[in-house]
């Protein structure tokens, strides 16, 4: 952690909690340390729960990737003297969505790990 955030996280005023004033270091670690705890006491997946994260994984994949490639192409212009038409734009929208179901089976569980430990936690019964 550089010098300078340190210093904009001492820098920021302390909350209060009821009749208790806490730092906002102490939230954080308090939230963090309630994150390991819940990960620790976290029983092994069931089926459902990995079907749960399959789908998950691919849905934050699927939009990100596709996203993503959708303003990559916005940036590229069309050439000047070869191009396809419509019928380009067609296939090329469908490779897209082929690069971006193959991109989040590859690497969506890395992009969205995090994303789907919060969503465990705000799930009742979980």
């Amino acid at each position: 952690m550089s010098m300078h955030a340190v210093q904009t996280i001492r820098a920021v005023p302390a909350f209060e909690l009821g009749s208790a004033v806490v730092a906002p270091q102490t939230l954080l670690a308090a939230q963090a340390e309630g994150l390991g705890r819940a990960a620790e006491t976290a029983s092994p997946p069931d089926g459902e729960d990995m079907e749960l994260r399959r789908v998950f994984d691919a849905f934050v994949g699927e939009t990100f990737f596709s996203q993503m490639l959708a303003t990559m192409r916005k940036t590229l212009g069309e050439p000047a003297y070869v191009h396809g038409g419509q019928a380009e734009r067609v296939f090329q929208g469908q490779l897209d969505q082929l690069l971006a179901e193959r991109l989040s089976r590859s690497t969506a569980s890395q992009l969205s790990g995090k994303m789907f430990e919060l969503f465990q936690l705000q799930r009742p019964g979980a």
